[in-house]
């Protein structure tokens, strides 16, 4: 299972790789045009910053990673590392989760309600 998690990480950090080297090159591209008259300096910074706000929306729309830690002390690692808006996230995500477990609960208790008046 180990190994099975390792190789998801270089998988993703291939993947941040290859966005990285992206990024790198269209930055090359355009101080190329530009030097080549091309392009105007302004409209080479404006096409990247557009291209870097359109790899970095790329990325969090396509790349889920879900990490499983395997101790209590991986769980308090990775919670340590996370940063307030991570953890905030978090825990609205918790808090939602517990309101439909709540929910289902209720739902659940009503339903053995209504069989025990039914028998």
């Amino acid at each position: 299972m180990e190994k099975f998690g390792e190789n998801v990480k270089k998988l993703l950090l291939a993947g941040i790789g290859a966005v990285a080297v992206t990024a790198e090159k269209s930055k090359d591209l355009l101080d190329e045009m530009v030097e080549k008259g091309e392009l105007t300096v302004e409209q080479g910074k404006v096409l990247n910053e557009e291209l870097k706000h359109n790899i970095k929306k790329t990325v969090k729309e396509k790349v889920n990673v879900s990490v499983r830690p395997t101790s209590p002390e991986d769980l308090s690692a990775l919670l340590d590392k996370m940063t307030p808006e991570q953890l905030a996230a978090l825990k609205e995500q918790l808090g939602r989760m517990e309101k439909e477990e709540s929910a289902e609960k209720k739902d659940a208790d009503k339903e053995q309600e209504s069989t025990d008046t039914d028998e």
